[in-house]
């Protein structure tokens, strides 16, 4: 903030004018401070979509990496436009009722005292996370047009109206909702950063198209039998681990959304910057513990260190922690991530079973350790980290084994239930007219060639030599010719299930 001397002087004869400046340039500061906070926690949710291009990419098999890269991206920009257009304005459009927004549609009216465009990037960033989780879920087999159709319903309508009940305002089960209005055991849902809103969202999408749709060619054999069809590359899977875990900093943290903002008197070092750090401390210890659950779960049941396993081990830790990272302790953190990695096992275990395939375990993951999450918050919920997140409402219910009673667990419940119900009587419909109308899964030839070749002109890896005049000298590449290789099939015949 730059300070005029030649402005500040004339006003000094006058006390009054002399504080009016001075507390406009400290509020135009805070203002500055809180949107440059935001933009960049959206910008580190922005990133998490290179993690998800990755971790999907590693997953399957590298005969339709291409693919799975390419719903990526439209993930992304059909997210952009339909979120802009429509998602928006039903999130968080201002006054509005209870159910769904009614105003900001294609950002009309923005900017406004507390709707910026940074608001927008935010929540932009965080819709198209959803969707990116369903995509996973419908990997390998899923005709390229669906995933138009999803993506937009997604991000445009059944994503927005869900995050308006628990985030805006207005939203019948919001916990930032006004004193007195709060419609849900008087005290709203406590879903910090997304645990229901985004992952379960995600999942439950995710399932209704895997379920519908059927597994993969060559999943299970003609006795039951899973058979792995591993994805074609552990570092990518690694690569995008960590850079979601990067994104997770501005996911959690950021959804604060300001961080210029004191909790005691002035010079106190308690203020919402302390609880951004605590969040980002919460995030890893979740994740961490998870992460280790995992690895060593994982070696009991299969007897192998699994890095694959491991990072979806973690990635559900930081699933579970979402809801609540604001508002436990570091203890409380470390209690999530152990118990989310034994409900990620063990949905895993529940889905061979009934022949279910997911080849990202996305619905498994972020539905099942998201709701996992959103019931650990309403346990552990701290009274007073409760009370600095959601303020201006005395008694407000916190955590049941924290000495808070069960209102807010009652109130979780529902939550949990409703969000199931809401996004199964949305998206699954979706699903099954596509399925009928033969729009949604690809033809079995095609599945099995991989749809880099039969649907995007080429598969993403082509091993060539280009410069004829060192063909000699490349004895260990595949010779010229026109050639072009599937990374994916080994140099025998390939089996039908690895096709």
């Amino acid at each position: 903030m730059a300070c005029d001397a030649s402005q500040l002087a004339p006003l000094l004869g006058n006390a009054t004018d002399a504080a009016d400046y001075i507390c406009n340039q400290f509020v135009d500061a805070g203002y500055a401070i809180d949107n440059t906070y935001l933009l960049f926690s959206a910008y580190l949710v922005f990133a998490m979509q290179l993690g998800f291009a990755m971790l999907c990419a590693g997953s399957v098999r590298a005969k339709n990496t291409m693919n799975i890269m390419l719903t990526n991206v439209l993930d992304t920009a059909a997210g952009g436009i339909f979120y802009y257009l429509f998602g928006f304005a039903f999130a968080f459009g201002t006054p509005s009722n209870g159910f769904i927004g009614k105003q900001f549609f294609g950002l009309e009216e923005v900017p406004q005292a507390g709707f910026d465009y940074s608001n927008f990037l935010f929540q932009w960033a965080f819709a198209i996370a959803a969707a990116g989780i369903t995509s996973g879920s419908i990997a390998e087999r899923t005709q390229f047009s669906s995933y138009l159709m999803f993506s937009s319903f997604l991000t445009g309508f059944v994503y927005p109206v869900l995050s308006h009940w628990y985030w805006s305002g207005d939203g019948w089960a919001s916990a930032g909702r006004n004193l007195g209005q709060s419609l849900l055991f008087k005290s709203g849902v406590i879903d910090f950063a997304g645990s229901g809103v985004v992952h379960m969202v995600g999942g439950i999408a995710g399932f209704w198209g895997a379920f519908i749709e059927g597994p993969r060619i060559g999943r299970f054999d003609h006795e039951g039998r899973t058979v792995a069809l591993r994805g074609h590359s552990a570092s990518l899977v690694v690569l995008g681990s960590f850079l979601l875990w990067f994104g997770w900093f501005g996911f959690n943290p950021g959804s604060f959304v300001t961080i210029f903002k004191s909790y005691g008197p002035s010079g106190s070092i308690n203020g919402q910057w302390s609880a951004v750090g605590r969040t980002a401390v919460t995030t890893t210890l979740a994740g961490c513990a998870a992460a280790l659950t995992t690895l060593f779960g994982k070696r009991l049941q299969t007897g192998h260190w699994n890095v694959v396993d491991v990072c979806n081990g973690l990635l559900g830790g930081f699933a579970a922690i979402t809801s609540g990272c604001a508002v436990v302790d570091p203890w409380a953190a470390i209690v999530c991530g152990f118990v989310s990695a034994w409900v990620l096992i063990g949905l895993n275990t529940l889905a061979a079973k009934l022949k279910y395939d997911d080849p990202l375990e996305a619905a498994q993951l972020h539905a099942g350790c998201g709701a996992w999450g959103i019931l650990f918050t309403a346990l552990f919920a701290k009274e007073k980290y409760v009370n600095e997140a959601y303020p201006g409402r005395p008694g407000r219910p916190y955590g049941l084994f924290m000495g808070g009673g069960g209102r807010l667990l009652g109130a979780h419940i529902i939550a949990i239930l409703v969000n199931i119900g809401w996004v199964s009587c949305t998206m699954g419909p979706l699903f099954f007219i596509l399925h009928k109308l033969g729009l949604l899964r690809i033809s079995r030839e095609d599945e099995l060639k991989g749809m880099d070749l039969t649907r995007h002109g080429g598969f993403a890896y082509v091993y060539h030599n280009e410069d004829p005049g060192h063909r000699q000298l490349a004895s260990f590449q595949l010779k010229s010719a026109a050639a072009r290789v599937d990374p994916s099939t080994p140099p025998q015949a390939a089996e039908p299930n690895d096709a």
